[in-house]
Protein backbone atom coordinates (compact mmCIF):
# COMPACT_ATOMS: atom_id res chain seq x y z
CA UNK A 1 0.00 0.00 0.00
CA UNK A 2 1.46 3.46 -0.70
CA UNK A 3 1.65 6.04 1.94
CA UNK A 4 0.19 8.97 1.06
CA UNK A 5 2.50 11.52 1.01
CA UNK A 6 3.40 14.30 2.86
CA UNK A 7 1.50 17.50 3.18
CA UNK A 8 3.55 20.82 4.58
CA UNK A 9 2.60 24.04 6.07
CA UNK A 10 5.24 27.17 6.46
CA UNK A 11 5.50 28.38 9.83
CA UNK A 12 3.05 31.44 8.91
CA UNK A 13 0.43 29.67 7.42
CA UNK A 14 0.65 27.82 11.26
CA UNK A 15 0.55 30.97 13.21
CA UNK A 16 -2.19 31.80 11.19
CA UNK A 17 -4.53 28.60 11.57
CA UNK A 18 -3.81 28.74 15.14
CA UNK A 19 -3.70 32.22 15.88
CA UNK A 20 -0.12 32.45 17.36
CA UNK A 21 1.34 35.48 18.67
CA UNK A 22 5.18 35.36 17.27
CA UNK A 23 7.44 35.59 20.51
CA UNK A 24 10.65 35.24 18.27
CA UNK A 25 11.51 35.17 14.36
CA UNK A 26 9.11 37.21 13.39
CA UNK A 27 10.07 37.41 10.28
CA UNK A 28 8.90 34.24 10.05
CA UNK A 29 10.97 32.17 7.20
CA UNK A 30 9.40 30.36 4.61
CA UNK A 31 10.41 27.23 6.68
CA UNK A 32 7.80 24.30 5.42
CA UNK A 33 6.76 21.70 8.33
CA UNK A 34 5.86 18.45 7.78
CA UNK A 35 5.84 16.85 11.23
CA UNK A 36 4.57 17.63 14.66
CA UNK A 37 5.93 16.76 17.85
CA UNK A 38 3.82 17.15 20.66
CA UNK A 39 4.85 16.62 24.10
CA UNK A 40 5.39 17.94 27.66
CA UNK A 41 8.09 15.70 27.95
CA UNK A 42 11.48 16.69 26.41
CA UNK A 43 12.83 13.27 26.82
CA UNK A 44 9.93 12.00 24.14
CA UNK A 45 10.75 14.87 21.67
CA UNK A 46 14.33 14.02 21.83
CA UNK A 47 13.71 10.40 21.67
CA UNK A 48 11.33 11.52 18.10
CA UNK A 49 13.79 11.83 15.89
CA UNK A 50 12.50 14.52 13.43
CA UNK A 51 14.29 16.72 12.11
CA UNK A 52 12.91 19.77 11.37
CA UNK A 53 9.31 18.77 12.96
CA UNK A 54 7.22 21.77 14.68
CA UNK A 55 7.03 20.96 18.49
CA UNK A 56 3.84 21.58 20.77
CA UNK A 57 4.37 22.16 24.07
CA UNK A 58 2.85 23.78 27.38
CA UNK A 59 6.56 23.49 28.66
CA UNK A 60 7.74 27.12 28.79
CA UNK A 61 11.21 26.73 30.42
CA UNK A 62 14.46 27.16 29.19
CA UNK A 63 14.82 23.15 28.60
CA UNK A 64 12.23 23.39 25.63
CA UNK A 65 14.23 25.56 23.49
CA UNK A 66 17.54 23.60 24.31
CA UNK A 67 15.34 20.29 23.74
CA UNK A 68 14.44 22.37 20.11
CA UNK A 69 17.88 23.35 19.16
CA UNK A 70 19.30 20.27 20.20
CA UNK A 71 16.74 18.33 18.05
CA UNK A 72 16.94 20.52 15.17
CA UNK A 73 13.29 21.23 15.19
CA UNK A 74 11.90 24.43 13.05
CA UNK A 75 10.21 26.11 16.30
CA UNK A 76 7.88 25.55 19.33
CA UNK A 77 4.57 26.84 19.51
CA UNK A 78 3.70 27.09 22.87
CA UNK A 79 -0.04 26.08 23.85
CA UNK A 80 -2.72 26.63 26.34
CA UNK A 81 -1.79 30.40 26.80
CA UNK A 82 1.56 29.44 28.08
CA UNK A 83 4.24 32.26 27.38
CA UNK A 84 8.32 31.84 28.57
CA UNK A 85 10.24 33.89 30.55
CA UNK A 86 12.29 36.94 28.84
CA UNK A 87 15.15 35.09 29.64
CA UNK A 88 13.94 31.73 27.63
CA UNK A 89 12.73 33.96 24.74
CA UNK A 90 16.53 35.67 24.41
CA UNK A 91 18.22 32.37 24.79
CA UNK A 92 15.74 31.02 21.39
CA UNK A 93 16.30 34.02 19.67
CA UNK A 94 20.37 33.48 20.10
CA UNK A 95 19.80 29.96 18.98
CA UNK A 96 17.38 31.57 15.40
CA UNK A 97 14.64 29.01 16.60
CA UNK A 98 11.05 30.49 15.95
CA UNK A 99 9.23 30.61 19.22
CA UNK A 100 4.80 31.18 18.41
CA UNK A 101 2.49 30.97 21.73
CA UNK A 102 -1.62 30.40 21.29
CA UNK A 103 -4.50 30.17 23.72
CA UNK A 104 -5.56 26.89 22.28
CA UNK A 105 -5.00 23.66 23.80
CA UNK A 106 -2.56 20.82 22.32
CA UNK A 107 -5.53 18.37 21.56
CA UNK A 108 -7.21 21.60 19.79
CA UNK A 109 -3.87 22.39 18.07
CA UNK A 110 -2.65 18.90 17.04
CA UNK A 111 -6.16 18.17 15.33
CA UNK A 112 -6.13 21.47 13.32
CA UNK A 113 -2.66 20.70 11.82
CA UNK A 114 -3.57 16.98 11.42
CA UNK A 115 -7.21 18.11 9.40
CA UNK A 116 -4.53 20.15 7.58
CA UNK A 117 -2.32 16.83 6.47
CA UNK A 118 0.58 17.40 8.57
CA UNK A 119 1.84 14.10 10.85
CA UNK A 120 2.30 13.28 14.09
CA UNK A 121 5.45 12.12 15.12
CA UNK A 122 5.31 11.15 18.46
Amino acid sequence: MNEPRAVSMTLAAIRDVLDCDVLTGGDLPDIEVTDIVASDGMSAVLSALCRRALLLTGLANIQSVRTAHVADLAGIVYVRGVRPSDKTIEFARQKKLVLLATTLGMFDCCGILRDRGLRGSI
